[in-house]
């Protein structure tokens, strides 16, 4: 289970790395009574079968975890929104991309704390792999946005321990920017 928005979040996300994609955005909308996020990739997609399953906590993509039959992710982020008054939509085309759209009410009582956001998106821009990554980050008090090869541009790379210092610094200075 999901301790923070933060590991939900890095969840959607990291699957749409593992699927293959080149460019992935991941948007975060928070807008005092709701919490949006959408994850768009141009990785393989899904064909209309898998599409239909996607949910089934009992179904994962044959060849996806060594060990396992199951994929608790999406089912259990269904079950955080629709606990929360908020949704999901997920539409996907084999071939072409896949984008995730899913919600949270901000004031409802049962609605996990968002945690360390920061570290979250670090670790995905860290994660390996030839792809780019755009995130926004959108509340009453402002935006940002930061695409992972200008942040690896910016502090001279992901590879190194300062360079990973700089993003992480950089990274929560913006993300306590959108909390004052």
């Amino acid at each position: 289970m999901h301790a923070t928005l933060a590991d939900v979040i890095a969840d959607t996300t990291q699957n749409s790395i593992e699927a293959g994609a080149k460019n992935v955005s991941l948007d975060i909308v928070e807008d005092g009574t709701m919490i949006s996020v959408t994850v768009k990739d141009d990785g393989k997609g899904m064909d209309e079968e898998t599409l239909k399953r996607a949910f089934n906590p009992f179904y994962t993509e044959p060849g996806k975890h060594d060990k396992r039959r199951v994929g608790l992710g999406l089912p259990i982020l269904k079950q955080i929104c629709e606990s929360t008054d908020g949704g999901v939509t997920l539409e996907s085309q084999k071939g072409v991309g896949t984008t995730l759209k899913y919600s949270f009410s901000a004031k409802h009582i049962d609605l996990p704390p968002m945690g360390e956001l920061a570290n979250a998106i670090l670790m995905l821009f860290n994660y390996p792999g030839e792809f780019e990554l755009v995130f926004t980050h959108k509340t009453p008090a402002g935006e940002y946005s930061i695409s992972r090869s200008d942040l690896s541009d910016a502090v001279g790379g992901l590879e190194s321990a300062e360079g990973i210092s700089l993003a992480r610094e950089f990274l929560s200075s913006q993300e306590e920017a959108l909390r004052e």
